[in-house]
């Protein structure tokens, strides 16, 4: 059984309604993939050594990821390194703005993890719509079908 992290942060509920849906799309894959969802102030290092696979959803708070995000990011970067070399994962953003600097933050840390990016982020602007949860489910369907059947 492979498993699944999606860490997330949200001040609006923009974020969660969009990690749910990718969650979603992930439970389709149960058979093949533990799934694990944790607000970010929830998860530790414990649960990035658990994960075969990486979502993080974060809103962009003043062109940056999430406090809450980033936290997780620095509680888990020394004790994991290079422990989780070659993680795949991938990103959801919920923006006012256009989320360019939440994905540059979050690929600039994922470097120094040495992750590797495996879908293009999903940022979305402003209020969701149907668009918007369906491809998040999509997101959440690709990601644990690479991560069970080994593409990532």
């Amino acid at each position: 059984m492979k498993h699944l992290l999606i860490v997330y942060s949200t001040q609006t509920g923009r974020t969660r309604q969009l990690v749910m849906a990718a969650r979603e799309g992930a439970l389709e894959l149960a058979d093949e993939v533990e799934v694990r969802t944790l607000r970010a102030g929830d998860a530790g290092l414990d649960d990035l050594l658990w994960a075969d696979g990486l979502l993080i959803g974060s809103p962009e708070n003043f062109g940056y990821l999430s406090g809450a995000v980033k936290d997780f990011l620095d509680r888990t970067y020394y004790p994991a390194e290079g422990k989780t070399i070659g993680l795949a994962y991938a990103m959801l953003v919920s923006t006012g703005n256009d989320g360019s600097g939440a994905v540059r933050a979050l690929d600039r840390i994922a470097a120094g993890y040495q992750w590797k990016r495996v879908s293009e982020p999903l940022v979305h602007k402003g209020e969701l719509d149907d668009e918007a949860l369906a491809a998040a489910r999509e997101l959440g369907q690709t990601l644990a079908a690479g991560i069970a059947f080994g593409v990532f």
